[in-house]
Protein backbone atom coordinates (compact mmCIF):
# COMPACT_ATOMS: atom_id res chain seq x y z
CA UNK A 1 0.00 0.00 0.00
CA UNK A 2 1.16 3.27 -0.86
CA UNK A 3 0.54 6.70 0.80
CA UNK A 4 1.00 10.44 -0.12
CA UNK A 5 -0.46 13.48 1.52
CA UNK A 6 -0.52 16.60 0.41
CA UNK A 7 -0.72 19.75 2.32
CA UNK A 8 -1.27 23.35 0.78
CA UNK A 9 -2.41 26.43 3.40
CA UNK A 10 -5.07 28.94 1.95
CA UNK A 11 -5.37 32.56 1.08
CA UNK A 12 -6.07 32.31 5.21
CA UNK A 13 -2.81 30.20 6.00
CA UNK A 14 -5.80 27.22 6.82
CA UNK A 15 -3.56 23.98 5.52
CA UNK A 16 -6.03 21.85 3.71
CA UNK A 17 -4.41 18.46 3.46
CA UNK A 18 -5.53 15.31 1.91
CA UNK A 19 -3.83 11.75 2.74
CA UNK A 20 -4.98 8.94 0.12
CA UNK A 21 -3.63 5.19 0.22
CA UNK A 22 -3.47 2.63 -3.05
CA UNK A 23 -2.73 -0.72 -3.50
CA UNK A 24 -0.25 -2.19 -5.82
CA UNK A 25 -2.05 -2.78 -9.47
CA UNK A 26 -0.27 -5.66 -9.54
CA UNK A 27 -2.78 -8.24 -8.36
CA UNK A 28 -5.41 -6.63 -11.03
CA UNK A 29 -2.66 -6.54 -14.07
CA UNK A 30 -1.86 -10.26 -12.96
CA UNK A 31 -5.61 -11.33 -13.46
CA UNK A 32 -6.23 -9.85 -16.68
CA UNK A 33 -4.94 -12.82 -18.91
CA UNK A 34 -7.09 -15.29 -17.36
CA UNK A 35 -10.74 -13.65 -16.42
CA UNK A 36 -13.16 -11.85 -18.82
CA UNK A 37 -13.16 -8.10 -18.36
CA UNK A 38 -16.48 -8.34 -16.44
CA UNK A 39 -15.28 -10.80 -13.98
CA UNK A 40 -12.10 -7.99 -13.29
CA UNK A 41 -14.60 -5.51 -13.18
CA UNK A 42 -17.07 -6.77 -10.83
CA UNK A 43 -13.92 -8.36 -8.44
CA UNK A 44 -12.59 -4.74 -8.41
CA UNK A 45 -16.20 -3.61 -7.40
CA UNK A 46 -16.63 -6.47 -4.59
CA UNK A 47 -13.03 -5.46 -3.50
CA UNK A 48 -11.18 -8.83 -4.51
CA UNK A 49 -9.15 -7.21 -6.23
CA UNK A 50 -7.73 -3.50 -5.77
CA UNK A 51 -8.88 -0.49 -7.24
CA UNK A 52 -6.52 1.33 -10.06
CA UNK A 53 -4.80 3.71 -8.33
CA UNK A 54 -6.53 7.19 -10.46
CA UNK A 55 -9.75 5.67 -8.87
CA UNK A 56 -7.77 6.41 -5.13
CA UNK A 57 -6.46 9.79 -6.54
CA UNK A 58 -9.30 11.04 -7.52
CA UNK A 59 -12.34 9.49 -5.10
CA UNK A 60 -13.86 7.65 -8.23
CA UNK A 61 -15.95 5.13 -6.85
CA UNK A 62 -17.53 1.99 -8.47
CA UNK A 63 -21.24 1.57 -8.35
CA UNK A 64 -22.33 -1.19 -10.71
CA UNK A 65 -21.38 -3.04 -13.69
CA UNK A 66 -23.12 -5.41 -16.17
CA UNK A 67 -22.32 -6.51 -19.57
CA UNK A 68 -21.83 -3.75 -21.84
CA UNK A 69 -22.24 -0.57 -19.14
CA UNK A 70 -20.56 0.52 -16.22
CA UNK A 71 -21.36 3.12 -13.78
CA UNK A 72 -19.16 5.35 -11.70
CA UNK A 73 -20.10 8.16 -9.03
CA UNK A 74 -17.84 10.84 -7.32
CA UNK A 75 -18.65 13.55 -4.92
CA UNK A 76 -17.32 16.40 -6.02
CA UNK A 77 -14.69 18.32 -3.57
CA UNK A 78 -13.07 21.75 -3.42
CA UNK A 79 -9.52 19.47 -4.05
CA UNK A 80 -11.46 18.33 -7.49
CA UNK A 81 -12.06 22.51 -8.34
CA UNK A 82 -9.99 24.38 -10.91
CA UNK A 83 -9.36 28.03 -10.64
CA UNK A 84 -12.85 28.64 -11.60
CA UNK A 85 -14.47 27.16 -8.21
CA UNK A 86 -15.75 24.59 -10.51
CA UNK A 87 -14.87 20.66 -10.92
CA UNK A 88 -11.69 20.99 -13.40
CA UNK A 89 -12.43 19.69 -16.95
CA UNK A 90 -9.97 16.66 -16.86
CA UNK A 91 -11.38 15.28 -13.44
CA UNK A 92 -14.58 15.36 -15.31
CA UNK A 93 -12.71 13.93 -18.63
CA UNK A 94 -10.86 11.01 -16.70
CA UNK A 95 -14.41 9.80 -14.79
CA UNK A 96 -16.29 10.05 -18.31
CA UNK A 97 -12.95 7.93 -20.11
CA UNK A 98 -13.02 5.33 -17.27
CA UNK A 99 -16.71 4.76 -17.77
CA UNK A 100 -16.39 4.56 -21.68
CA UNK A 101 -13.54 2.17 -21.17
CA UNK A 102 -14.20 0.20 -18.52
CA UNK A 103 -17.52 -0.25 -20.46
CA UNK A 104 -15.63 -1.73 -23.08
CA UNK A 105 -13.96 -3.65 -20.85
CA UNK A 106 -17.19 -5.44 -19.79
CA UNK A 107 -17.48 -7.15 -23.17
CA UNK A 108 -14.19 -7.91 -23.75
CA UNK A 109 -12.97 -11.93 -23.03
CA UNK A 110 -9.84 -13.19 -20.77
CA UNK A 111 -6.73 -12.05 -22.34
CA UNK A 112 -8.14 -8.82 -24.44
CA UNK A 113 -7.36 -5.23 -23.20
CA UNK A 114 -7.91 -1.85 -24.67
CA UNK A 115 -6.81 1.35 -24.71
CA UNK A 116 -8.42 4.77 -25.40
CA UNK A 117 -7.54 6.20 -29.13
CA UNK A 118 -9.79 9.15 -28.61
CA UNK A 119 -12.31 10.64 -25.73
CA UNK A 120 -14.51 13.36 -27.30
CA UNK A 121 -15.99 15.50 -24.20
CA UNK A 122 -18.95 18.07 -24.33
CA UNK A 123 -19.33 19.85 -21.06
CA UNK A 124 -22.91 20.65 -21.17
CA UNK A 125 -23.03 22.25 -16.70
CA UNK A 126 -20.73 23.39 -14.57
CA UNK A 127 -20.28 20.63 -11.50
CA UNK A 128 -19.25 21.98 -8.07
CA UNK A 129 -19.42 20.29 -4.35
CA UNK A 130 -23.50 22.00 -4.55
CA UNK A 131 -24.21 19.67 -7.64
CA UNK A 132 -24.29 16.74 -5.09
CA UNK A 133 -23.03 13.25 -6.05
CA UNK A 134 -22.41 12.51 -9.91
CA UNK A 135 -22.48 9.33 -11.66
CA UNK A 136 -21.53 8.41 -14.99
CA UNK A 137 -22.69 5.49 -17.05
CA UNK A 138 -20.48 4.05 -20.05
CA UNK A 139 -21.95 1.71 -22.36
CA UNK A 140 -20.78 0.32 -25.49
CA UNK A 141 -22.18 1.64 -28.73
CA UNK A 142 -20.62 -1.28 -30.93
CA UNK A 143 -17.63 -3.53 -30.88
CA UNK A 144 -15.40 -5.49 -33.24
CA UNK A 145 -12.21 -6.92 -33.22
CA UNK A 146 -9.92 -4.61 -32.80
CA UNK A 147 -11.87 -1.18 -31.80
CA UNK A 148 -15.03 -0.60 -30.09
CA UNK A 149 -17.03 2.55 -29.93
CA UNK A 150 -18.47 3.70 -26.29
CA UNK A 151 -20.24 6.47 -24.99
CA UNK A 152 -20.36 7.98 -21.10
CA UNK A 153 -23.38 10.38 -19.55
CA UNK A 154 -22.07 12.35 -16.48
CA UNK A 155 -25.75 13.26 -14.67
CA UNK A 156 -26.73 14.84 -11.03
CA UNK A 157 -28.96 13.14 -8.12
CA UNK A 158 -32.03 15.25 -10.39
CA UNK A 159 -30.79 12.94 -13.81
CA UNK A 160 -29.74 16.30 -15.28
CA UNK A 161 -26.91 15.74 -18.03
CA UNK A 162 -24.00 17.54 -16.95
CA UNK A 163 -21.49 16.06 -19.50
CA UNK A 164 -21.26 13.68 -22.01
CA UNK A 165 -18.59 11.82 -24.06
CA UNK A 166 -17.66 9.15 -26.76
CA UNK A 167 -14.68 7.24 -27.13
CA UNK A 168 -13.27 5.00 -29.43
CA UNK A 169 -10.81 1.94 -27.88
CA UNK A 170 -8.52 -0.29 -29.58
CA UNK A 171 -8.73 -3.86 -28.40
CA UNK A 172 -5.63 -5.87 -27.73
CA UNK A 173 -3.70 -8.64 -26.80
CA UNK A 174 -3.02 -8.80 -23.03
CA UNK A 175 0.61 -10.28 -22.50
CA UNK A 176 0.01 -13.46 -20.51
Amino acid sequence: MSETQLTRPDSAGTARTRTYSWADPADTLAALPGRPGIEILAAVGRGELPLPPVLAMTGIEPVDVGEGWITFALQPHEMHYNPLGSVHGGVIATLLDSATGCAVHSVLPAGKGYASLDLTVKYLRPVTVDTGPVTATGTVLSRGSRTALAEAKLTDQRDRLLAYASSTCMIFDVPG
